[in-house]
């Protein structure tokens, strides 16, 4: 068990780095030129050439890759084009911020999806399963960003019942009750998705449980439904929980991008359409990689979730 994880954390540098250089060289492949948006209009052809080399961006490609590299190691990722300020005084508060409103939304969809998935498992074939089956096929087509405005237009619109936008109430204090009034409506837009794809799962697993050769042995000798569902089913749909949660954290956090947009909650993805707007490749490389970072560690962590659930890997301490 400790060999296996040690080497999946052994892998995480050659992985980290062969995504560094997609990020920074697919960046560097668009027709944008940062200074000459950001500069153009105010100073001239020569002084333009002048914060060019002062940026290096007069360098070979590989060689402002190992600068970016460094720079993200000391000092998280250099300075902003546009905004003349260090990237990690942009990206990380708002990449906190993405992660507060990704985990409510991944909260959501675990406790939501597996609710849903278990009830309509244990009904499978009666009308209220497939009345579930029906809205979760419904739901799993529709586009976040309309269902994020519908979300708005329920519950700050029409019930008036929640803010419709941003983290805080400027008139408030700030505080952890004004940050939860507000993080209710993105992280339940932002969970859809995800909540139905466990939702599935969960119903499927539960399924195959209940019609396994060793729940009908457990029934043949008077084990009781609950028993069953509760000690039994559910702990063999764990393994499936974990591991199709870990999967859709993907989903959850393209969503988040898009919501954050429509709620105008001030995370990651809204600094990634403005500096994408203003062609501020250290920003765009800087979020683009701290985003993919979380993913590979995401993963890291349902595969040894994964294995501490594999009783053989358990107790054989492989």
């Amino acid at each position: 068990m400790v060999r296996r994880i040690l080497s999946r954390l052994a892998g995480l540098a050659p992985l980290l780095f062969v995504i560094s250089l997609l990020v920074f060289f697919i960046a560097q492949a668009g027709p944008a030129d940062p200074v000459k948006d950001v500069l153009s209009q105010r100073m001239s052809a020569e002084q333009i050439e002048q914060i060019r080399a002062a940026y290096g961006l007069d360098r070979p490609a590989w060689e402002q890759y190992l600068t970016w590299l460094k720079d993200i190691v000391t000092d998280g990722g250099g300075l902003s084009f546009s905004a003349r300020s260090p990237v990690s005084g942009i990206v990380f508060p708002a990449f906190v911020n993405t992660l507060i409103l990704g985990a409510a939304a991944t909260v959501l969809s675990v406790v939501l999806g597996v609710a849903i998935g278990f009830v309509s498992g244990i009904r499978h074939g009666r009308a209220a399963d497939r009345v579930v089956m029906l809205l979760v096929q419904i739901g799993s087509n529709l586009p976040v960003y309309w269902f994020g405005l519908v979300v708005i237009w329920l519950t700050a619109v029409r019930w008036k019942w929640l803010p419709p936008g941003g983290m805080h109430d400027l008139r408030g204090d700030g505080g952890f009750g004004d940050l939860l009034l507000h993080l209710i409506a993105p992280a339940v837009a932002a969970s859809l998705v995800s909540m139905l794809i466990i939702a599935r799962f969960v119903r499927a697993a539960v399924i195959e449980s209940e019609q396994s050769d060793y729940v009908r042995t457990y029934r043949s000798q008077g084990f009781g439904r609950a028993a069953i569902l509760g000690k039994h089913i559910g702990r063999n749909i764990l393994s499936p929980i974990v591991n199709t949660t870990g999967l859709t954290v993907g989903s959850v956090i393209t969503g988040v991008v898009f919501v954050e947009t429509i709620f105008s909650w001030p995370g990651i993805g809204t600094v990634l359409l403005n500096a994408i707007g203003g062609s501020d490749y250290p920003v765009i490389q800087s979020g683009i990689l701290l985003v993919a970072a979380t993913f590979v560690v995401v993963n890291l962590i349902t595969d040894v979730l994964l294995d501490l659930l594999d009783p053989r890997l358990r107790h054989g301490g492989a």
